[in-house]
């Protein structure tokens, strides 16, 4: 039989209802709480591909300046590659902090 309704065959059917659920539940869990699944599932269409295409975005945005930020060598962390703590800059210089803790 040739393409049925729409173009979906028996084949291709699955395959888009998986790729339709998928992206509710995309949205559903990365819209971190403001989204339900029914909303999201009667949303039309295009808002539906425009909220996903947001989140997508801005998950995008928000990983790349992850990434600019951890390959700046000029940028400290607390702890360092090899698990050693580094000290803050300003407790550096503070004699109090430097020594070695004592316990009773």
């Amino acid at each position: 039989m040739g393409l049925a309704f729409f173009g979906l065959t028996f084949e291709i059917a699955p395959q888009a209802r998986a790729a339709v659920f998928k992206q509710i539940h995309e949205i559903c869990f990365h819209g971190k709480g403001g989204y339900d699944w029914k909303t999201v599932y009667d949303m039309p269409i295009w808002l539906r591909k425009f909220t996903f295409s947001e989140i997508q975005k801005f998950y995008k945005d928000e990983q790349d300046q992850i990434e600019n930020e951890s390959g700046n060598p000029g940028s400290k962390t607390l702890v360092d590659s090899s698990g050693k703590v580094n000290v803050p800059e300003f407790l550096q210089n503070d004699k109090q902090y430097r020594r070695p803790a004592k316990y009773k």
